[in-house]
């Protein structure tokens, strides 16, 4: 599902920008793109879930999406949307240490006194986490500010 909200999401952007000419703000662009983007891949992810699949090739996708996160994050905070530009920072991070995971970098083997260790994965979780977080309150900062006029920033 929330690779099916972020694709319609950014056909809508897409369609509104370029048929309809409703929006104007030209960093639109890089929402749309980056919607359409992560929305395609959640779909990919699921599907690789699903199926069972090695998880090498979601390391080598994450150079892409590292790319494109990388885009964002310069587009917002040259734009002035730090919020925003957050977020993708955030974004880079988590895919940068998704392809540190994939691959299994750093990682040690599991011994008969110790557990095997992925740092990749450990740093994949906390920049979720982070991620996760600044996401929700952009979430909450927007809705308040728009249905009950409050002024949070980022919002």
């Amino acid at each position: 599902m929330p690779g099916f909200c972020q694709l319609v999401t950014g056909v809508y952007l897409f369609a509104a920008l370029t048929l309809f000419q409703s929006l104007k703000d030209p960093v639109l662009y890089t929402a749309a793109l980056a919607f359409c983007a992560y929305g395609i891949h959640w779909f990919a992810l699921g599907w690789n879930r699903y199926q069972r699949n090695d998880v090498r090739p979601t390391g080598l996708m994450a150079v892409a999406f590292v790319v494109i996160s990388v885009l964002g994050a310069f587009v917002f905070y040259s734009a002035g949307a730090w919020p925003v530009g957050i977020l993708f920072t955030g974004l880079t991070g988590v895919y940068v240490s998704e392809f540190l995971a994939s691959f299994g970098i750093g990682a040690r083997a599991a011994t008969d006194d110790s557990p095997g260790l992925n740092p990749g994965e450990r740093l994949l979780g906390l920049f979720h986490l982070l991620t996760g977080i600044w996401l929700m309150y952009l979430t909450f900062a927007t809705t308040l500010n728009i249905s009950l006029h409050y002024s949070l920033p980022g919002g």
